[in-house]
C-alpha cells in the first residue's frame, strides 16, 4: 500500500526508485552491488557519471562487479574478468573487434553486437544514489543471468 492507503500497481513498483548507498560511498570505491526488486546490479561511478547494470555478465554470468573498467574505441567499458567480454557502461553494447579477411594491411575496428547487458537508470538526490530498473520490453541476454540460481550477493538472513 502507498503512504494514502491505496494500492501501487505491482507492475509499477517493479519499476520505482531504490535506495542503494550515498554518493561519497560509491565516490571513493567507484562500485558498488545492490539488489534492486530482487534484480542483482553493479553501480559503477566513472569519470563523473554513474552507470547501472545487470551484475553478471551477458555472456556466461561473469562477476562484472569484478571486472575492471577501458576504453575501447572511445567508449568506457566494463571487461568481464571470465572471458573479457567488453561491455559499454553507457548503453550495455557487447563490443568485438573485426577486421576484413580479404584486406592483409586491413587495422582492426571496433564493433557492435547491440544490446546485450541490460542497464539501468541511476538517479542522486541529497548525496542519496538511486538506482530504477530498466522497463525496456526488449529482451535481454544479461536477464538470463539477473535472477534465481546465479545470484552473487548473499543475502544477511
Amino acid at each position: 500500500m502507498d503512504l494514502d492507503g491505496s494500492e501501487q500497481d505491482p507492475e509499477m513498483k517493479e519499476y520505482s526508485s531504490v535506495y542503494v548507498g550515498r554518493e561519497e560511498d560509491i565516490k571513493k570505491s567507484e562500485r558498488m552491488t545492490a539488489v534492486v526488486h530482487d534484480r542483482e546490479v553493479v553501480i559503477f561511478y566513472h569519470k563523473g557519471e554513474y552507470h547501472a547494470m545487470d551484475i553478471r555478465c551477458y555472456h556466461s554470468g561473469g562477476p562484472l562487479h569484478l571486472g575492471d573498467i577501458e576504453d575501447f574505441d572511445g567508449r568506457p567499458c566494463i571487461v568481464c574478468p571470465w572471458h573479457k567480454y567488453k561491455i559499454t557502461l553507457a548503453t550495455g553494447e557487447g563490443l568485438y573487434q573485426s577486421i576484413n579477411p580479404r584486406d592483409p594491411s586491413a587495422k582492426p575496428k571496433w564493433c557492435s553486437k547491440g544490446v546485450k547487458q541490460r542497464i539501468h537508470t541511476v538517479t542522486v538526490d541529497n548525496g542519496n544514489i538511486y538506482v530504477t530498473l530498466s522497463n525496456e520490453s526488449f529482451k535481454c541476454d544479461s536477464d538470463f543471468y539477473a535472477t534465481g540460481d546465479f545470484k552473487v550477493i548473499r543475502s544477511s538472513f
